[in-house]
Parts: structure tokens; C-alpha cells; sequence
């Protein structure tokens, strides 16, 4: 049944290339897995055929965001996090958003040296990802490689994210737990205001806690959660603040206890809370999903069509400024699509 599932979804002109992927991800070849985000993560277009086939398959990992300004120690949580993880017995796979290198456009760090220890863990996959120039760092392929790990079959999968003010909320849009990682002595209870942050964390962790100001960063953030008592009314979720010493794996345990404790509240939720939650999140990653087809459609047929080269040329010229180029470029195309 699978196979023959399978076979309906794949491009008539790679049915068997494409089936194979899929059997080895379903089956948890890490090499498999590996080609395909890396193919997922350079763009390549037949990746469609494979991803379409394996979304049948997903579903069952649980997605937890974590996010927060450069420095405040998010490998460092990620790494303590997975090995309390492994501890029961859970598969991990680990997604780091790392910014993108200028001249490749690929993840500058590459895998995370401080989680190189789980490097040989066959019950653990981590990987980098480039943000592309993406604020916030959830792209398009972020959402593709987590459906390929949840197929691969991960309990977990622990999406961290560079975190750039007002784009560290965009890792909501995968995450079903979302942890907004703080430390003291950095403004973050003035910024999480600014950054709306306040709104996307499920919860929030002040790690480097033994640091001069963790009380009143614990005050702060704890005070402005207080400042809105009707969002939280009718056991709506109200996010706690914790403390934690990731480096010591001070307050690892507790911050894990927690997310369970989200995970159950969203279980239970009631039916059409539940829908409306999908739903958010469905139409965001559609949306994103949208938009990455079209600037890639759009952008092939100019650049086939010569219109972009003879753009970019009237641009040099100083015959056309760049504003009306765009606008010449784009508005046709826009119009034959509502035609």
C-alpha cells in the first residue's frame, strides 16, 4: 500500500530513483538522509518529487524551536538537552540555522563543535543550515529538512535558530514548543518587548544564571508576562521563566519537564483551539512555500528570456533606474497570472 502511494507521487521520469530515496530515509539511512538536505539546502528542484512522497510519513516528531541573541548560549542548551534526551531512549535530530557564508552561501559554522560528542550517537542526526540572507533563519529548507527527519523517524527535533531581534519570532512558524533563550546583562527583557518576542515564546529560559542580574532579568520577564492576565485566562498556556547554567547542566532537567508540560497542554487543547493552531502554522509554511516557487519561477523565465541581463545593462547604461526595471519586470507577469 505504502509503494503503491509512493509510486503516484513521484515524477514518472525518476519513479524509481525517487522511491528509493524515500525507502532509505523511511528506513534511516543517515547517508540518504544527509544527500537529500544537502540537496534540499542548495536548492535542487527534483527534491520536490522526493518531499511530496515523504510527507505522508510525517507528523510524529516533535518540533522545539530555540532561539535568542548570538552568545547567550544555545549550543551549548542544545547539546546538554540532547543528552538528556538520549537518556530515555529518544531520537534526536538537530537542525543549526547558522548565518550564511557570503561567498558560497552556505552555513559558515557547519556542524556545531560543541555537539560533536553525539557525532558518533547513531540515535542522533545534526546538521547545518544556512539562513540564505533570511532573518530569523527558518527558510524554506528549515521546513523541508524537518519533514525529512520526522520520516526518518526522530522522536525530536530541536531546531536552533541565529537569533536577529524582530526574525527570531519567524521559528515559530515550524516549532511546537518554542524556547526564547535569554542571559543577563543584555537588555533582553527591554528588547523581548521590542521583538515582540513576548508573543512567540512558549517558554523562556535565562541561562548563564550564576551572571550578575539574573534576578532582575527573572523579574523583568516575569513582570511583563503579568502585564496581559486576559491572554492567559480559560487555561490558555502562560509561559514560565527558568533559570539555568547550560554549561554545568544546571536547569537542563527542569526546562525538559516544562516542555513536556507544553506538550500535554497542547494535546488536550480543545478541538477547535487545536484546528486554529494547525491551521497558523499550515498557512504559514504554505505561504513561505508559495513565495519561494514564485521568486524561483520568476526569476528562471527572466533570466532565460534575456529581460533580466537587458534590465541589469539599461541599469548600467543609466538609461532606466532600477525602480521602473522591477516594476517592467514583474507587473506583466503578475497581470497574465490574475488573467
Amino acid at each position: 500500500m505504502r509503494e503503491e502511494h509512493l509510486m503516484k507521487t513521484c515524477s514518472e521520469t525518476d519513479t524509481k530513483g525517487v522511491l528509493k530515496i524515500v525507502e532509505d530515509v523511511l528506513a534511516g539511512n543517515i547517508r540518504a538522509v544527509a544527500r537529500l538536505i544537502r540537496d534540499i539546502d542548495n536548492g535542487r528542484p527534483e527534491t520536490r518529487s522526493t518531499l511530496k512522497a515523504l510527507h505522508p510519513h510525517t507528523g510524529n516528531a516533535y518540533v522545539l524551536g530555540i532561539t535568542g541573541a548570538p552568545g547567550v548560549g544555545k549550543s551549548t542548551l542544545v547539546d546538554q538537552m540532547v543528552r538528556h534526551l538520549r537518556k530515555k531512549e529518544k531520537t534526536v535530530g538537530v537542525l543549526a540555522v547558522d548565518p550564511s557564508s557570503p561567498f558560497s552561501g552556505g552555513a559558515i559554522l557547519g556542524d556545531r563543535i560543541r555537539m560533536q560528542r553525539h557525532s558518533t550517537d547513531q540515535g542522533v542526526y545534526i546538521r547545518s543550515l544556512a539562513t540564505r540572507g533570511q532573518f530569523g533563519g527558518v527558510t524554506q529548507s528549515t521546513i523541508a529538512a524537518i519533514d525529512v527527519l520526522d520520516a526518518m523517524g526522530k522522536d525530536y527535533i530541536i531546531v536552533e535558530t541565529v537569533g536577529v531581534g524582530q526574525g527570531e519570532i519567524d521559528v515559530v512558524k515550524s516549532a511546537d514548543t518554542t524556547i526564547i533563550v535569554v542571559i543577563p546583562g543584555m537588555g533582553d527583557g527591554i528588547q523581548a518587548v521590542k521583538a515582540g518576542i513576548l508573543e512567540a515564546g512558549d517558554l523562556f529560559l535565562i541561562n548563564k544564571s550564576d551572571k550578575e542580574g539574573a534576578r532582575r532579568t527573572l523579574m523583568d520577564l516575569t513582570t511583563m508576562i503579568e502585564m496581559n492576565p486576559d491572554k492567559y485566562k480559560n487555561g490558555a498556556w502562560k509561559p514560565p521563566v527558568l533559570m539555568a547554567e547550560a554549561k554545568y547542566d544546571k536547569g537542563v532537567v527542569a526546562l525538559l519537564n516544562k516542555v513536556e508540560k507544553h506538550r500535554e497542554h497542547v494535546k488536550f487543547l480543545p478541538a477547535s483551539l487545536k484546528r486554529q493552531y494547525n491551521e497558523e502554522r499550515t498557512r504559514t509554511e504554505l505561504t513561505e512555500m508559495i513565495k519561494k516557487r514564485i521568486v524561483e519561477d520568476v526569476l528562471k523565465d527572466l533570466a532565460l528570456s534575456g529581460e533580466l541581463k537587458n534590465a541589469v545593462d539599461a541599469i548600467l547604461d543609466g538609461t532606466k533606474d532600477p525602480y521602473s526595471a522591477c516594476d517592467e519586470l514583474v507587473l506583466p507577469k503578475i497581470r497574465v497570472e490574475r488573467t
